[in-house]
């Protein structure tokens, strides 16, 4: 992950029309310009602006506990060794509430210790989700148990959008911000 960034910022002569247009949506709705994941994103405008809106919800209007959500996507994170998107939500993990033997855990790729029950159960889901393409009878009841129908929806989504936006900084080599050094270690193959 250290070679050059794939895709970066477009300078704004250099933006077409579409992107152009999508650039300024995105500010009028997320009140700052186009960072992160949707750099690269904004080759594709309509993509961008999709996946801003889906980003939106999931971040700040999904149905879980706020821990519990930051808790998922770190998962995601680690599970794609994503470092700009670890770098991002480990702060919002902590001030979610996730305890630093948590986020440890999750860096090391290792199942935490002392999990809140809302953790426990988002930890088996998504694990399931991810390694088995689908859950159990089992841990499906207990999650929509737990979190509702909308809840183990708001899950799902998390997974996959958190794995989609991994992909984009992945392929595009998205850095991160300078200062900063890589928090997470490659898997071993």
């Amino acid at each position: 992950m250290d070679a050059q960034d794939r895709l970066p910022t477009i300078p704004a002569e250099k933006l077409t029309e579409a992107q152009t247009k999508a650039a300024a949506e995105f500010l009028a709705e997320r009140k700052q310009p186009v960072f992160g994941p949707f750099v690269p994103l904004s080759r594709s405008p309509g993509l961008m602006l999709a996946a801003a809106r889906l980003g939106n919800h999931l971040r700040f209007g999904n149905s879980l506990p706020r821990d519990v959500s930051e808790f998922a996507i770190l998962l995601q994170s680690r599970r794609w060794t994503q470092q700009y998107e670890w770098y991002v939500h480990v702060a919002d993990a902590r001030t979610a509430g996730l305890s630093e033997a948590t986020i440890q855990a999750i860096a090391d790729g290792r199942r935490p210790d002392n999990m809140t029950d809302g953790q426990e159960i988002a930890y088996a889901f998504s694990a399931e989700l991810n390694e088995f393409h689908s859950v159990t009878d089992h841990t499906y009841a207990r999650t929509v148990e737990k979190f509702g129908e909308q809840g183990m929806m708001d899950l799902i989504g998390l997974n996959g959008y958190y794995s989609f936006i991994a992909m984009v900084l992945n392929v595009s080599r998205f850095p991160l911000p300078p200062g900063n050094v890589p928090a997470l270690t490659a898997f071993p193959k």
